[in-house]
């Protein structure tokens, strides 16, 4: 399937906003859910580096998880935006 004009220039436009959202906002904290996966996902990851991780019994309810990401990363997002934004302008109109 080939990508046409409106389709690159819908995912610049996702693209941009998800990038003006990492912008806004400072840090984003998972709900009890997602952070016992992440928790689950880190502990496979730390037994696999050292079995003594394995025996210890849980202390209690996971913490709900805060993630900060990085500065640079809203930057890249809204920079990858504008350049499929700009290409989708360069194309061909669709059917025509």
């Amino acid at each position: 399937m080939e990508i046409n004009r409106n389709q690159y220039f819908l995912i610049g436009l996702v693209v941009l906003f998800l990038g003006i959202q990492l912008r806004m906002v400072e840090s984003y904290v998972l709900n009890e859910k997602t952070s016992t996966f992440v928790s689950q996902r880190l502990a496979l990851v730390a037994s696999s580096e050292s079995s003594d991780s394995a025996f210890l019994p849980a202390a209690g309810p996971t913490p709900l998880r805060t993630i900060k990401p990085p500065v640079w990363l809203g930057y890249a997002f809204i920079s990858v935006a504008a350049v499929l934004i700009l290409h989708s302008l360069a194309m061909k109109k669709p059917g025509g």
